[in-house]
């Protein structure tokens, strides 16, 4: 069964940095492409990051130059380094993986970003 644990939230002001973990159970991790999803209030979840097997990267328009994904394949994690935080990065930031076109079904709590002053 997969699962993932997502981590390093919190309350941050504006230009600020965090650097979200999202540990992944229950796949062969290294053959998967991984991704960061987000999901703002009222909002539906979107996906913001995606790290494919081999490396390669893929940010959509609003976090790129801002927000760094990588990998760790020794210790099944993803990571998501978020600078010059704004309020609109505010939302539930989760991980999930993909093989093929498929992402998983399972989806762990999620960790909360709040951005504000």
């Amino acid at each position: 069964q997969v699962q993932f644990v997502e981590s390093g939230g919190g309350l941050v002001q504006p230009g600020g940095s965090l650097r979200l973990s999202c540990a992944a159970s229950g796949i062969i991790f290294r053959i998967y492409a991984v991704g960061w999803y987000r999901q703002a209030p009222g909002k539906q979840r979107e996906l913001v990051a995606v790290i494919t097997s081999g490396g390669s990267t893929n940010y959509t328009d609003s976090i790129k130059g801002r927000f760094t994904i990588s990998r760790v394949n020794a210790k099944n994690t993803v990571y998501l380094q978020m600078n010059t935080l704004k309020p609109e990065d505010t939302a539930v930031y989760y991980c999930n993986a993909r093989l093929g076109t498929n992402w998983s079904d399972s989806w762990g709590q999620g960790t909360q970003v709040t951005v504000s002053s």
